[in-house]
């Protein structure tokens, strides 16, 4: 049993990494609205594969998931889901690029609009956020290719936000102190 005990801890060791969801507050405090800028807002976060976005929002608004044409042109009567009612929860179940608009009339246009771009889970590529319409990034290399539409990146786990106020590895931690207090009692009892 002390092979066990062994067998564990090591498993451990090599895993290196937690997995999480973490919530993400559209705008945070300031919620989804006319007077947010939720470029910069996504451009400071990493969104993976079982992350949520919640939108906060008053009666006038709401909330519309729409093509990248659409989101461009902020046309939301081709909306691919539509929710309304203040609150909104959305999960994030696969990877690539995500556009969201509010439907009211001239909110889109005056930017109350949303792209992101969802990361698969141990994915090691940087994060990248969709372009929003009427700009072109520029290749990090220097070459004059242009980049791809579509991409699968990741973060590392200390870029990661967390919801509870600790570290992003507090729950490596966590981990290994269960197993630091389990692998003596499996080696007493066996």
């Amino acid at each position: 049993m002390a092979t066990v005990a062994i067998f564990l801890i090591s498993l451990l060791a090599f895993t290196g990494r937690s997995v999480y969801a973490v919530q993400h507050v559209v705008g945070d405090s300031g919620g989804w609205t006319t007077f947010g800028d939720y470029t910069t807002w996504a451009s400071s976060k990493t969104f993976n594969v079982g992350d949520t976005l919640v939108f906060n929002y008053g009666s006038s608004h709401g909330v519309d998931v729409v093509s990248k044409s659409d989101y461009d042109n902020c046309v939301t009567s081709n909306a691919l889901d539509s929710y309304t009612g203040g609150a909104t929860t959305i999960s994030l179940k696969q990877p690539g690029p995500m556009y969201f608009a509010c439907p009211s009339f001239g909110h889109c246009s005056s930017g109350m609009k949303l792209a992101i771009n969802v990361v698969s889970a141990g994915s090691n590529t940087p994060a990248n956020t969709p372009t929003p319409s009427g700009t072109t990034p520029t290749p990090s290399d220097g070459s004059n290719e242009s980049p791809p539409t579509t991409t699968t990146p990741s973060t590392t786990p200390s870029s990661r936000p967390t919801t509870n106020g600790g570290s992003p590895n507090s729950g490596n931690i966590v981990v290994v102190g269960f197993y630091l207090i389990l692998a003596p009692l499996v080696v007493l009892f066996c």
